[in-house]
């Protein structure tokens, strides 16, 4: 991202865009065409708290001319904001690393209606690190261990562990008993989008997807497993089980995807990134981070 000329604010880094090919009368006219959730008086505010800026940090108005090609920054803002009633743990910190115990229903980054209530602006207002990047996501749904990267000289050290999977992962999942297998066994599959943008589906073909299975303990109504990824494809660990025929508990996308529950926090998906290990890139290190959560 280029250098902001806006500082970090609450936690929330500014937000940036290229003004594109096009014709306006004025700044104003486009951000409001461009925007159209954002009413005209939200930015005439923010234009009056001098809260939009080119990237040369100079203040942009209503009347400023549309540019093509010109950089603006400003900050994203909500109207409401239900508040997540769940705590982040910071398990690890050094110089280069943040590794935290995330919980369910936590975004990792501001999006769609999420922005104050996610893991990336939390730790940015606890720390006051406006350059904290995550290095690998997980799904708003499943919890535990997370890495950020505060560094970012070494970033692309730590960022290339996930590229070139060197990362063993483990989850625990909270599901069904799955009869008439020996365990441990490993699930292939070939993953692709699915008719809705988000989820994913199974088709014939060439795997390109692969989890060992395992059994931790059997309770008294589900069984609880554990996961190894060996690749790290969107929804894997959820697909996967909902196609052996044990969805993960309170999964609301995988076999069927349910209506969206909105701000109902009620029933977590029993899903739980448990460890993340790894020979550090710098040290030479073997690091191993385990959640303190439990299903």
């Amino acid at each position: 991202m280029p250098q902001a000329p806006l500082p970090m604010r609450d936690g929330v880094a500014p937000s940036y865009l290229y003004l594109p090919e096009g014709r306006w009368p004025d700044l104003i006219t486009f951000l409001v065409a461009r925007f159209p959730d954002v009413a005209e008086a939200s930015w005439r505010e923010r234009m009056a708290r001098n809260e939009v800026v080119d990237g040369d940090g100079k203040v942009l108005a209503p009347h400023s001319a549309f540019k093509r090609g010109l950089r603006i920054f400003y900050y994203r803002e909500l109207e409401a904001e239900t508040p997540i009633p769940f705590k982040e743990e910071i398990l690890f910190m050094d110089e280069h690393l943040v590794v935290v115990d995330k919980p369910h229903f936590l975004p990792m980054i501001p999006t769609g209606r999420f922005l104050h209530e996610t893991l990336l602006v939390r730790l940015k207002k606890t720390l006051g690190e406006a350059a904290l990047t995550p290095i690998h996501r997980l799904d708003r749904e499943t919890a535990g261990v997370v890495i950020f990267s505060r560094n970012e000289a070494s970033r692309g050290a730590y960022q290339s562990m996930f590229q070139k999977r060197v990362i063993e992962k483990e989850y625990e999942a909270l599901a069904p008993r799955l009869h008439g297998r020996a365990f441990p066994f490993t699930y292939r599959s070939r993953m692709v989008d699915g008719d809705k943008f988000f989820i994913m589906k199974e088709e014939p073909g060439e795997p390109n997807s692969e989890t060992l299975v395992d059994v931790i303990e059997h309770r008294a109504e589900h069984t609880l497993y554990r996961l190894y990824p060996h690749t790290g494809r969107k929804h894997q660990l959820r697909l996967h089980l909902a196609s052996l025929g044990i969805p993960i508990v309170n999964d609301a996308f995988y076999p069927v995807a349910l209506p969206c529950k909105q701000d109902d926090v009620s029933q977590p998906l029993q899903l739980l990134a448990r460890a993340i290990s790894f020979i550090d890139p710098l040290s030479g290190e073997w690091r191993e981070f385990r959640s303190r959560r439990s299903l």
